[in-house]
């Protein structure tokens, strides 16, 4: 199964850590209980996360999991478009779900890493630039914003 054809097919669905393993199984991969406790941890969180907090917040339930399996796991989600990077504000990296299926951005709260996707992409205008300016041929963008979300915005406003 070519996964790109199976978003473009089902670009409705919200991918949940059942349907995540449904494609994994499809895939041939196999589905560990460490694996799927992966899948569950990113898909119930509402922002990014890290391997490591991934790690730490899988630990309890699977004290056998180890951070090389939350690595892999999130190799073979990221191969498979699964899951979305998300670069964080201090320089590192985090994951998670891919909820929109066509091209996104995210907008990052720098105080709970909860983070928004939205759509529509406007910088159409300085790709074109910057293609005439250097002769660069354009094969993609990240465009991420940050800031402080309005419920983390209501704690420090003494709310």
């Amino acid at each position: 199964m070519v996964i790109d054809s199976y978003f473009l097919l089902h670009s409705y669905m919200r991918l949940t850590a059942n349907k995540i393993a449904g494609i994994l199984r499809d895939e041939g991969y196999k589905l560990t209980p460490q694996r799927h406790a992966i899948l569950k941890t990113i898909a119930a969180s509402p922002g990014f996360l890290t391997p490591e907090s991934i790690y730490e917040k899988t630990y309890f339930d699977h004290p056998k999991i180890g951070l090389v399996t939350v690595y892999r796991t999130l190799e073979i989600l990221s191969k498979l478009n699964l899951i979305c990077q998300v670069h964080t504000p201090d320089g590192g990296h985090g994951y998670m779900m891919r909820r929109p299926t066509e091209h996104h951005h995210h907008i990052v709260c720098s105080s709970c890493n909860r983070t928004i996707d939205f759509t529509g992409c406007l910088t159409a205008d300085i790709e074109t630039r910057l293609k005439d300016e250097t002769g660069f041929r354009i094969k993609g963008h990240l465009l991420e914003f940050y800031g402080v979300c309005p419920g983390c915005q209501s704690l420090t406003d003494g709310k």
